[in-house]
């Protein structure tokens, strides 16, 4: 079972010691046997600590994991995010984004939680609204880039929220929901590449 890799130093204090490890405990239980049949029990002793030691760190479950969706999902906008770039050719640009984001929800971490966020987000409305809220707000990027591009006059573009959505939808209607509802394999690197030009093509002929 592997662990989600960790994008900052080790943790120096003890009590940061004992955070990651619940942490990451918390991303192996989930990961292996879903939101329900994960507790705060089974953390606490995956992770070699005490219950309270767990709870002192988190309130409950939903926000132990709304705390794991929110440190992957930094993680994997930090790795897709691209600065628009005037000065540079915006098919290009706009290809790297599209193939970072491709690498971003091909990691096997962000599906297998992504897939456990969804069977907890069908139980919980609340976790669902949040859940959703903190995903808006990482998808933001590719908005911004849209509307600095927009804004160059290099993409004829009056609602780049929307423009965004549909772009998503291209790549993830492909290569992201039919994994996460349908158990369909991830994509090779060869039809990741071709989901990317395509995708891109089609944005850059309707607002180009």
């Amino acid at each position: 079972m592997t662990r989600a890799p960790d994008p900052t130093p080790a943790p120096s204090r003890l009590t940061d010691r004992k955070r990651a490890a619940i942490l990451d405990a918390a991303i192996a239980e989930f990961r292996a046997t879903g939101y329900e049949a994960t507790s705060m029990d089974r953390i606490a002793a995956s992770a070699g600590v005490s219950k309270r030691t767990v709870y002192n760190h988190f309130p409950g479950k939903d926000a132990l994991f709304a705390q794991i969706l929110e440190t992957m999902l930094e993680r994997a906008h930090a790795q897709a995010d691209r600065p628009y770039r005037p000065d540079a050719p915006l098919r290009a640009q706009l290809l790297d984004v599209v193939r970072a984001k491709l690498r971003m929800i091909h990691e096997a971490d962000f599906i297998d939680l992504a897939r456990v966020a969804l069977a907890a987000c069908m139980h919980s409305p609340d976790l669902a609204r949040d859940m959703m809220a903190r995903l808006g707000t990482r998808e933001a990027g590719l908005v911004t880039w849209i509307r600095a591009a927009a804004d160059d006059g290099r993409l004829d573009i009056a609602d780049p929220a929307f423009a965004a959505t549909q772009l998503e939808s291209l790549i993830k209607g492909v290569a992201f929901w039919p994994q996460l509802t349908l158990g369909q394999p991830p994509l090779g690197k060869a039809r990741q590449n071709v989901v990317a030009d395509e995708a891109v093509d089609m944005f850059l002929a309707r607002y180009g």
